[in-house]
């Protein structure tokens, strides 16, 4: 009989792998608790002397009179536009001006062809003549059949007939006197001359044209420009404002280029509309301007400035010294010992380079106004003189 053995392979051992595991862990750990003990370690501090001052440039708020400006978008328009058409018809015969000239009122513009015209007045003239020589006719007939009827020669009807016809010629004159004016009216409609002092625009019929009352394309247009309006427009709560100031007196206004680079024109405000358009909520204003120079032109897009008040000795500051946090705006102050300290303030009007402070600053004060950007409550600061201009 055979005997089959099972061979058991005998078990590795493992304790090495796991006494290399544990080894590797208490290195970790060790190396992991002298950085913490490092870590918590007091640093030590740089002596004070070795801190660096941060480079500023500042500047002290000075008392202005200070204007406070309403701004609203405006177009130029003119006082008095005028289309210049004839009022008789007939041919163009001459033009008297040249595009873009100045006229003034009663200055010849043009010529209409005044012959046909000269003849209806003289026939007009002919025909009062006639009637005055009929006239002197009849009154001599009456006075003669008065005469007769005085010594009962002529009969009372005879007298009556012929003070009928007088009476008759009288009204005739009346009537061919009437139609003499007529014709001299349409006469003079054949110089034709500005109503206005103005400026001429682009011609726009040309001598030789036949020309009718009808036409609805003028010879030209006439355009006013000394005085001259702008309409703008301002937000309905400044309403209230507006109506201030002109209470307070005439209320002054600047016409600026819109990128407010320019000063156009300075004027007063004339009106303020008696509504308020409820689709955009603002309100019109209309001021007048003498325009002397000619720098406000028809249809031109202007920045209109009013004048609301002036902030009397108001302290400012320049803008470039203004910073925003979370709580509103701020500026950095320097004190005696030359660090910088963060003050809050209230801001009134910016305009120019400067702002109004309301509150928060003394004009004792220096402010900060270059290299805030590496500032902080109580860094130390040396003060840079400001370049020269």
């Amino acid at each position: 009989m055979t005997t089959i053995r099972t061979i058991v392979a005998p078990r590795k051992h493992r304790w090495p792998a796991v006494v290399a595991a544990i080894a590797v862990l208490a290195i970790a750990g060790m190396s992991a608790a002298s950085f913490w003990i490092a870590g918590t370690e007091q640093t030590v501090a740089a002596p004070a002397g070795d801190t660096q001052a941060v480079p500023v440039q500042v500047a002290k708020p000075s008392l202005k009179e200070v204007p406070v400006y309403l701004d609203g978008i405006g177009t130029v328009q003119a006082n008095y536009t005028v289309n210049i058409i004839t009022r008789v018809d007939g041919q163009l015969q001459s033009v008297l001006f040249k595009e873009g000239d100045f006229v003034k009122k009663g200055d010849l513009l043009a010529i209409i062809d005044p012959r046909p015209f000269q003849a209806a007045s003289d026939q007009a003239a002919a025909k009062i003549k006639q009637d005055q020589a009929d006239l002197a006719n009849a009154q001599y007939l009456l006075s003669k059949d008065q005469l007769l009827a005085q010594k009962q020669i002529a009969t009372q009807e005879t007298v009556e007939q012929q003070q009928s016809q007088v009476a008759s010629l009288i009204a005739q004159l009346a009537q061919d006197q009437a139609a003499k004016e007529a014709a001299d009216v349409s006469l003079s409609y054949t110089n034709i001359r500005s109503p206005i002092d103005g400026r001429t625009g682009i011609r726009l019929v040309d001598a030789g044209n036949q020309v009718h009352t009808t036409d609805t394309t003028p010879i030209v247009t006439v355009t006013q420009l000394q005085p001259i309006t702008v309409v703008s427009t301002l937000r309905e709560d400044d309403l209230g404002a507006v109506r201030e100031a002109l209470d307070s007196g005439p209320v002054e206004v600047t016409a600026l280029s819109v990128d407010q680079s320019r000063s156009l024109a300075t004027g007063l405000l004339s009106v303020v509309d008696n509504m308020i358009d409820q689709n955009s909520g603002t309100v019109r204003l209309k001021s007048t301007f003498e325009n002397h120079d000619d720098a406000l032109w028809p249809g031109q897009l202007v920045l209109l400035r009013v004048t609301q008040k002036t902030l009397h000795q108001a302290i400012t500051i320049p803008s470039s010294a203004l910073q925003r946090g979370v709580d509103g705006f701020f500026v950095y102050t320097v004190d005696d010992k030359g660090d910088a300290q963060v003050r809050k303030v209230t801001v009134g009007p910016i305009e120019s380079g400067r702002a109004v402070i309301t509150r928060g600053l003394t004009v004792d004060e220096q402010v900060v106004t270059t290299g805030q950007y590496r500032l902080d409550a109580g860094t130390h600061v040396s003060i840079e003189p400001a370049p020269k201009e």
